[in-house]
């Protein structure tokens, strides 16, 4: 069954002007240690790139790059709020993160079993992934400050 849901219109935004952590609530849904929005803020400040999805002047979805800015690129994170799924924001979300990492050689990413088709429908290739996760620190490193 496909989802007949029609977004409400959304912007794509590539800064963080005019962004506040409490513009950046309600992701992360299940991680047992989630970054709070201060510490997400952060995290999207420290990135390559990222994309943002906003709506009524709240974050919706959001995917993040981080890059040596030579070569390479990794995705580490693509988020769409859980009442805005199923909408094609992800899609958007990836289909512009993927056009600002255009130039670089590779862009990698991770992702679950279940999510292998839709991003081999944008044009990735499945692939090993080795990874170590420190789940105590998964709420992210304390700030300078």
């Amino acid at each position: 069954m496909t989802d007949q849901r029609r977004p409400a219109a959304y912007t794509l935004q590539t800064t963080l002007e005019g962004i506040s952590p409490a513009q950046l609530t309600g992701f992360f849904v299940g991680w047992p240690n989630p970054p709070s929005p201060e510490t997400f803020h952060r995290l999207l400040a420290g990135s390559y790139r990222f994309v943002l999805a906003l709506q009524n002047g709240q974050v919706i979805g959001f995917v993040q790059a981080i890059s040596d800015g030579v070569l390479t690129a990794f995705i580490p994170l693509l988020e769409v709020h859980p009442d805005h799924q199923g909408q094609g924001i992800g899609r958007a979300l990836m289909e512009r993160m993927l056009t600002e990492l255009g130039d670089l050689y590779a862009t990698d990413l991770a992702c679950d079993d279940d999510l292998v088709p839709f991003y081999e429908g944008l044009g990735l290739r499945q692939a090993n992934l080795m990874f170590r996760r420190n789940y105590e620190r998964q709420n992210g490193r304390p700030g300078a400050g």
